[in-house]
């Protein structure tokens, strides 16, 4: 994130961002930290923009560059980016987008959406261990780089500098983290052996299995259906029921952890990723049935 908008956001420059979630803050942080103007369009946390509502606000503002989250953590939302992407193109703007909990769990069509600069983690649907920041950036965005007169603030997130190793010189620049970079390999390697759309297929139907477990009990999703992510969902916390004692009782009892929502949404949302790895039947069936004890446990009555 802090490498699109250090490489992408020269000082000055007017950045529109698509608010609506814990990560599109934390971009407009950076952003003004880089020295941006930074214009806001502002939903409550868990909804999405229309192609309609993106593109006049863009037209609006007439930034440099636009961000957006793909796929918002603290919510479990998906925001389409073709509506978003055409606009900037129409405004002569770059376009920024979070793609964390999104990359190797549904689809991200960077280059057929129209995003310049996308990046993830290789932590979430991925499968591989924290630590590498996957980015990419396309043919505008690197034209972009190749003509700015100033260096970015950072030195070490310096994708100029970068260049020069991958396409010329081989300059030194820093040491990599050869491990991490092997335990990605074998994360790819797993996911091209599944599949792309076949492991696509199976987070969703996993998702959906999820989801209809929930609402047998019940439970509500905080995100309107057609519009969630199929990697982390945010069921509402029940009336009456403590969020953080449920929490307590899955570790406790069966070494299961899932995470409670903040910002506006603490107390109201648990999120809870069905990604990678553990999207199975069988594991959303064995969290679905520990759910209903811990929650039973509580006193709540399905």
């Amino acid at each position: 994130m802090e490498c699109a908008i250090a490489n992408f956001v020269a000082p000055g420059a007017t950045v529109a961002v698509f608010a609506n979630g814990y990560f599109s803050d934390r971009i407009t942080e950076m952003a003004r930290r880089h020295g941006a103007t930074v214009q806001r369009l502002e939903k409550p946390w868990g909804q999405i923009y229309t192609d309609a509502e993106a593109r006049d606000f863009i037209h609006a503002v007439r930034p440099q560059v636009v961000a957006y989250v793909h796929a918002e953590t603290s919510t479990g939302a998906h925001q389409p980016g073709d509506g978003i992407c055409r606009a900037a193109r129409d405004a002569g703007a770059l376009v920024i987008a979070d793609c964390v909990t999104s990359l190797g769990g549904m689809p991200v069509r960077v280059d057929e959406t129209g995003i310049d600069i996308a990046y993830s983690g290789t932590q979430k649907a991925l499968g591989a261990p924290p630590g590498l920041a996957p980015i990419t950036c396309s043919p505008r965005a690197v034209e972009y780089l190749r003509q700015r007169k100033s260096p970015p603030a950072s030195w070490y997130l310096d994708l100029k500098l970068l260049l020069e190793y991958y396409e010329s010189a081989h300059r030194y620049h820093h040491t990599a983290p050869i491990s991490m970079f092997y335990a990605l390999r074998e994360a790819l390697a797993i996911i091209e052996e599944e599949g792309l759309e076949r492991r696509w297929q199976r987070h969703r139907s996993n998702h959906e299995r999820f989801v209809a477990g929930l609402a047998e009990m019940g439970i509500r999703m905080h995100v309107a259906e057609g519009e969630r992510l199929w990697t982390l969902n945010t069921p509402l916390v029940p009336d009456g029921v403590n969020d953080a004692a449920v929490r307590r009782r899955l570790m406790e009892a069966h070494g299961i952890e899932i995470a409670g929502g903040f910002g506006p949404l603490a107390g109201k949302v648990w999120r809870i990723g069905t990604m990678s790895y553990g999207s199975t039947e069988e594991n959303i069936d064995l969290l679905l049935a520990a759910l209903r004890e811990a929650l039973t446990a509580e006193g709540w009555k399905a």
